[in-house]
């Protein structure tokens, strides 16, 4: 009975272009502490040092089509190369809007473990999913949020407006 729930709830998991996003959503203790076991676990390797700065955020205009730069965000990327039992060396990557560079090797590790499937990755399953719980709480309060401020502009135009007042 375990393994179908195990397999449905693979197939919940966001893609892993979402991943940093939901772990990001989860404390960052449990973040490290998922990624210390595997550091444990394994050789880990960085590919590229953890740096974390500002980068310059580009958005493209609606109306006209062209880019324009809001403003700066915090930025923290990490690469890492994991060497398993096999001896085979696998990649993880994480690019976070944070300024924590050790959070952002973290992601990095747990992002190798997950996309690899090295052992033990299962572990990790639920972490990823309190994060997309945690994504779809603000999505939704977010959304009640927007309901509260609509405004319903059909009743205009049936009133005849009366210039002669």
């Amino acid at each position: 009975m375990a393994e179908p729930e195990t397999a449905g709830q693979q197939q919940s998991l966001a893609p892993r272009q979402q991943w940093p996003r939901c772990l990001l959503a989860v404390d960052a203790r449990e973040v490290r502490a998922a990624a210390e076991q595997f550091e444990q676990a394994f050789l880990i390797e960085d590919v590229q040092l953890p740096q974390s700065g500002l980068g310059l955020m580009k958005i493209r205009d609606g109306a006209l089509g062209e880019l324009y730069f809001p403003g700066e965000i915090p930025l923290a990327t990490a690469r890492v190369r994991i060497l398993a039992a096999d001896q085979t060396w696998y990649d993880g990557a994480a690019q976070v809007m944070d300024d924590r560079a050790s959070l952002a090797r973290a992601i990095a590790v747990l992002d190798g473990v997950l996309a690899n499937q090295l052992p033990a990755y299962e572990t990790l399953i639920p972490l990823l999913q309190k994060g997309q719980n945690r994504l779809a709480a603000q999505a939704k309060e977010r959304k009640a949020l927007l309901e509260t401020t609509r405004v319903n502009f059909s009743s205009l135009g049936h009133y005849e407006e009366d210039d002669h007042a």
